[in-house]
């Protein structure tokens, strides 16, 4: 286990940062008013009458988190995120005001005392078993489902739903997961921009924009914001600087924020997640940086302090040193976290995939034998420690395979069908309820179930076409590639990969319903025409691609409904649009988009799209659904990114708009059912 390099807390930012201006975007809509995307919004950003309310109505947990910030300052951990001047690098003093209206009073203020005034701070309990109305985690729960138990909106019922409101959201690449709890909506929007909203309105209660370095990226995937967490009265966030930071719940205000050290060149697409106390953030990896910087990293979630750190590349006699074929520890390369992990809080164990090598041929490497740990591959980490407990790889990559992707935690008789399920491990007993982790973790587009205390293999089966695995040993689960689709030289002719370097599937997550024990899997039937080489579409792998439809479809996207027990498919969904991720729900339903600007919601039991509208751009974000005041909602964001742009390649008909917009959901009240 690597120490961390210096003395981990809030390091103070540098003197003198200045407040980033905020961009200005379209007033909400509320049901049918017209809406201007340029329309200016009076700014409520950071808001002190809302956090003084806050301070003392949940006293216990606010005096307790500011306590272990001011304790940052004493003991030169930090001076919880101020410059010189007393107030934060990025937020508004306390002798400050928010964008006044004509009066000089606060617009928000009162809005802001009635939603934050009774604040509930959140506990481990509540991540664990959230009230049905909220949505506090990137997929709900802590264990990736994406489910929620609500049921207003129904099968019988969904053919009446209606957009309520919609909010422009900052440029960039577009792929928030909101948070609901308690009525209001946390929204991560690209590059680093956070905002509260009302959950029923979209007003705005509370935005928080961070001053951002001025060589900070501010195009392409670098400007990815997926998800935050909520944690006690605070929300967590990974900055495009290299920093964890956590706001205020009810103002927005910066709380504390800590450097995290020696991850230079690495990518925060994605937020943290909360496990057992801890703040815990993964990231890409740099393709031509140090593997130092390939690191999963756990935080004090009330004080910022640095509690540990894994490493996801072995150096000198760690174990995994022995897998890289004499490699040289720097010359160790891009093995990834980028995805939020999924966690067992009774094992006490945090799931987490991991990406390719750079380059990814590995014959530019050690040679194609060495293994490359842990390269593509599901790692058990002990939330108290890091420590590995265990780790299963699903392929030695040569195509930029990733496997960063959601594992869901279901348990369940394991009783695969031999008849559809392509391999299963001989010593399974069948029908006996096992604690598994499943769903497609990678690009192969192959469903893996295992089981999460141990790592035991139990049978996987592809959704796609695929041929870059040959064979699998289901006695022992190691993967054989297939040994034709393997580069043996750079700039030699072209062979066809599939699924394709964007993948059978990719990071937009599947879902899982208790109601059907079943998942459901966005993928995506394509290929490509792969060769290695130096100046290629992907150089930072040495690859170079050309995508193709798999053979004999032109529909490019798809749904699987599996069984989790059995295997079996139940139903497939095939359009010609690539589809996106989707959520599963109490009423009966998967709600799912896809980027052609298409939103459905789908039957569980039948894949039968009972309602489907067009929201003009790609189906970028994450769904999610919540409940206020009884009424439930779906929301799900459109906009820019890679994926969506690769897919629509290979669809050209198909040309939607780019533009990032958040769009939400719900029956009119005439059609909910009574109670």
């Amino acid at each position: 286990m690597r120490p961390a390099e210096e003395p981990p807390g809030a390091a103070a930012r540098l003197p003198g940062a200045a407040v980033r201006p905020l961009s200005e975007r379209g007033e909400s809509r509320q049901e049918n008013r017209e809406e201007s995307r340029d329309a200016a919004v009076p700014r409520a950003r950071f808001l002190p009458a809302a956090a003084a309310v806050l301070l003392l109505v949940s006293a216990g947990w606010s005096v307790g988190w500011s306590a272990g910030c001011a304790r940052q300052g004493e003991n030169g951990k930090g001076e919880n995120g101020k410059g010189e001047n007393g107030k934060g690098a990025n937020e508004k003093g306390a002798d400050e005001k928010s964008d006044p209206s004509p009066d000089g009073t606060d617009p928000a203020a009162a809005l802001r005392a009635r939603f934050f005034a009774d604040f509930v701070p959140v506990t481990d309990a509540v991540l664990q078993a959230p009230a049905p109305e909220d949505w506090p985690s990137w997929r709900r729960t802590p264990d990736g489902r994406g489910y929620s138990p609500l049921a207003r909106i129904t099968t019988g019922n969904v053919g009446d739903l209606r957009m309520v409101w919609s909010r422009g959201m900052g440029p960039g690449s577009q792929q928030a997961t909101p948070l609901a709890y308690r009525g209001v909506l946390y929204v991560p929007n690209p590059r680093d921009l956070v905002e509260a909203l009302d959950a029923a309105t979209g007003d705005l209660l509370w935005e928080y924009a961070r001053d951002l370095p001025d060589d900070t990226p501010r195009r392409g995937r670098a400007t990815t914001n997926r998800n935050l967490a909520i944690y006690g009265d605070r929300i967590f966030d990974t900055g495009g600087d290299g920093f964890l930071f956590a706001l205020d719940a009810g103002s927005g205000r910066l709380a504390w924020e800590t450097r995290i050290p020696g991850i230079h060149g690495a990518l925060h697409t994605s937020g943290p997640i909360i496990a057992g106390g801890l703040v815990v953030s993964g990231r890409s990896c740099p393709a031509r940086g140090s593997p130092e910087a390939c690191v999963v990293v756990a935080h004090d979630a009330r004080t910022g302090e640095e509690r540990w750190r894994r490493r996801l590349i072995p150096g000198p006699g760690e174990p995994g040193d022995e897998t890289w074929g004499g490699v040289p520890f720097r010359e160790r390369r891009h093995i990834g976290a980028w995805m939020p992990p999924s966690y067992d809080p009774d094992l006490r164990l945090l799931y987490l995939g991991t990406s390719v090598t750079a380059p990814a041929p590995k014959f530019l490497l050690g040679g194609v034998g060495p293994a490359y740990l842990y390269e593509n591959s599901t790692l058990a980490l002990d939330i108290g420690s890091g420590e590995i407990a265990w780790h299963y790889q699903h392929l030695n990559d040569h195509w930029d395979f990733d496997h960063a992707f959601e594992r869901m935690l279901v348990d369940t008789a394991v009783a695969p069908d031999a008849e559809t399920v392509d391999w299963i491990n001989p010593r399974i007993e069948s029908g006996a309820v096992r604690r598994v982790l499943t769903g497609i973790p990678g690009k192969t587009g192959v469903v893996y179930t295992l089981d999460r205390e141990t790592g035991e293999f139990l049978w996987a089966k592809p959704t796609v076409f695929q041929n870059v695995i040959a064979d699998l040993d289901g006695a022992t689960g190691e993967v054989f590639e297939n040994p034709e689709v393997v580069f043996g030289a750079l700039d030699e002719e072209a062979v066809l990969v599939c699924p394709g370097i964007f993948g059978g599937k990719g990071w937009e997550a599947g879902a899982y319903s208790p109601l059907t024990n079943a998942m459901y899997l966005p993928v995506r039937n394509g290929c490509a025409r792969m060769r290695a080489t130096r100046g290629g579409s992907h150089p930072g792998y040495a690859l170079d691609a050309r995508h193709e439809f798999a053979p004999g479809t032109t529909d490019l996207g798809a749904i699987h409904a599996i069984s989790a027990e059995t295997g079996r498919p139940l139903w497939i969904h095939r359009q010609r649009a690539a589809t996106t991720s989707l959520v599963a729900t109490g009423g009966g339903l998967v709600f799912g988009g896809d980027v052609a600007g298409g939103f459905r919601a789908f039957d569980q039991d039948t894949g039968a799209v009972l309602w489907e509208t067009r929201l003009g751009a790609p189906v970028t974000g994450f769904p999610i659904t919540y409940a206020v005041a009884g009424r439930q909602y779906v929301a799900v964001g459109t906009g820019a990114a890679a994926n969506a742009s690769d897919a629509l390649r290979l669809t050209p008909e198909l040309r939607p708009s780019a533009s990032n917009q958040f769009f939400v959901f719900a029956l009119p009240d005439r059609a909910e059912p009574p109670g």
